[in-house]
Parts: structure tokens; sequence; C-alpha cells
């Protein structure tokens, strides 16, 4: 017999995982601008993620409707205590899809617009990440009810993995813009994007000592026998990716940071589904406790297995179309 819950999970997994990558990548280019000054290289920027950046935030949209169809409990108690963040990354999302549009109609206040996509692609980076903290932290229920305040999410740890998003993004972006652009912009990217690898282990470092501190049942799960040998190879290739993305760029390899920065990231989730693993309302809530009838999950899987497809053709097709690199001169954005 098929775990419907488990089914649900994988889902609700791959659309955030696809959404951490492809919007990630995204709000990455907004967080770079500043250490771009010329308005020529800042369009070239916007042009390589232009036809695909609104397609990204459809896997938001899928995980937040998964959540919904299958584990409705995860839906009010999650939002329930992390509205001011949710609520803050979206006004963040909104003020950054509007300068995306307007900055390329713009003339005087083009400067304006940069800011408003500067400012938008931080704070939405910042607090995805600061969801991320509070949510790994742990969130108080009673009786399936969230009993905690309306600050409890506002910690040094989730500020702490806010910025570690920001510089996971950044990496992100950095890595896609040597893939998708050339010539003086190209060598800025390979010259940043070592600091950056550098900085994201020192987060990667941090989240991972204070995390089994502060959680006595993370510890537990990652160190006892024989999980460390099974979880062992997640750290250690960690380190071995980026070692490689060092390299490549040392040797000017065009696509190689950019797919090593993928596996990070997919090793960064990999740990987070280790540690948090079966709750889907840490510390307590388990999915199974947390899932809708059968019935319902039943129903919603069946558009779930008609739309995804079209949504992954879809995704494939505009990346493929638009594939090759971006250069200064050519047509933009209108």
């Amino acid at each position: 017999m098929i775990d419907l819950a488990l089914v649900w999970v994988g889902i609700i997994g791959l659309g955030v995982l696809i959404y951490v990558v492809m919007d990630g990548f995204d709000l990455g280019i907004g967080i770079l601008f500043p250490f771009i000054q010329g308005h020529q290289e800042r369009d070239v920027m916007m042009n390589t993620v232009a036809p695909v950046w609104d397609g990204n935030e459809t896997w938001m949209v899928l995980g937040g409707a998964g959540l919904f169809a299958a584990f409705p409990l995860v839906y009010s108690t999650v939002l329930s205590a992390l509205y001011l963040p949710i609520i803050f990354m979206v006004v963040a999302l909104i003020f950054r899809g509007v300068a995306f549009e307007f900055r390329f109609k713009a003339h005087r206040s083009k400067p304006l617009w940069d800011q408003a996509f500067i400012w938008g692609s931080f704070f939405s980076s910042f607090f995805q990440g600061v969801i991320l903290g509070a949510y790994i932290q742990g969130i108080e229920t009673q009786n399936g009810i969230y009993s905690g305040g309306a600050l409890d999410w506002l910690t040094p740890f989730s500020l702490f993995v806010g910025l570690g998003v920001v510089i996971m993004y950044s990496a992100l972006g950095c890595s896609w813009l040597i893939m998708k652009t050339e010539a003086d912009l190209q060598a800025k990217m390979y010259e940043l994007m070592p600091k950056l690898i550098i900085t994201l282990l020192i987060v990667f470092g941090a989240v991972s000592i204070y995390t089994p501190i502060s959680h006595p049942e993370i510890a537990q799960r990652w160190f006892s026998l024989p999980n460390l040998f099974y979880f062992s190879p997640v750290p250690v290739l960690v380190l071995i990716c980026s070692g490689l993305i060092l390299k490549a760029c040392a040797q000017r390899k065009d696509a190689q940071p950019f797919v090593l920065t993928l596996g990070l990231v997919f090793l960064a989730f990999t740990g987070f589904v280790i540690s948090l693993w079966p709750n889907i309302i840490p510390p307590t809530v388990s999915i199974w406790q947390a899932a809708a009838p059968e019935s319902s999950m039943k129903f919603a899987l069946v558009g779930a297995v008609i739309l995804i497809p079209i949504i992954l053709t879809y995704t494939f097709l505009s990346y493929w179309v638009f594939r090759d690199k971006v250069r200064i001169g050519d047509e933009g954005y209108h």
C-alpha cells in the first residue's frame, strides 16, 4: 500500500528544493548588484534571468498549495507562527518584481529601481532564511494549535540563518553569471565566487555546530551509531564540492561552478531533512500525525500528477530556449 503522506512529503520537498535552486540564483543576482556599477553590465545580469524569473516562483506556489492540501495542520500552525517574516518576504518579493518590470522602462528613475531590486532581493532572501531558522528551532504547539508568541521567530539563530541564505543565494547567482556571461563581468564573478564559497562554508559549519548543541535529539540523530557512518558522507561531500568549486574558478571553467554549487544546495537540503525527519512541525509532530485524511490526499494527488509534468516541461523548454550566454548589446527585456 502506498504511503500517501510520504508521497506528499516528496512532492512538497521537490517543490521547495527546485524553488530554492531556481529562485535562489535569481535572487542572488539582485544581491550581487552592488558589486557591479555599470548599467550595461547590470542589464546583462538581469537579462540572464529575464525570460524565466517569474516562472521560477511557480514552485513556491506549488509547495504552499501542496502543504495546504496534504498537511493542513502544518499550513495553519507554521503560518500562525511565522506570519510576520512571511509577510515581510512577500512584500520584498513584490518590490523586487515591480522593480524588474519598471527598471527596463525607466530612465531618470533607473537608479531608484536598481535599489528596489537590490533590497527586494536581499530582504526576500533574508526572510526566507529567517523562516528556515525559526522552523529548525521548533514551533511551540498545544493540541495542534500554535501556542507561542508573535515574535518567537526573532532569535539570533534565525537572523544568522537569514544571512546564511543570503550568502547561499549570492553564491548561486554568482555561479549562474559565470555560466551565462563573458568578458569583464564573468571575470568579476570568478574573483567573487571563492570569497562567497569560503563564507558559505563558515555558515554551514556554524549551523552544523549550533544545531546539535541546542537540540539533543538532532545530535542523537547524527552522531549515534550506526547513523554516524551513514550520514558522514554529507559533510565530506560539502568539503569536496567546495574544493572543486575553488579549483573550477581558478581554471576558469564556465559550467562547473554552477553545477557544483547546486550540489552544495542539495547537500544542505539533505542535512536539513536528516536533522528533522520524521517531524514536519519540529520538534514533536510527525508527518503522519499532521497528514490530511487519505481521501483528501488522493484527490489532490490527481491534480499534482497532471500539473507537475506540465510545469516541468515548460520550465525545461524555457531554460533550453534561452540556454546561450547573454552579452552586452543583446536585445534586452521589454
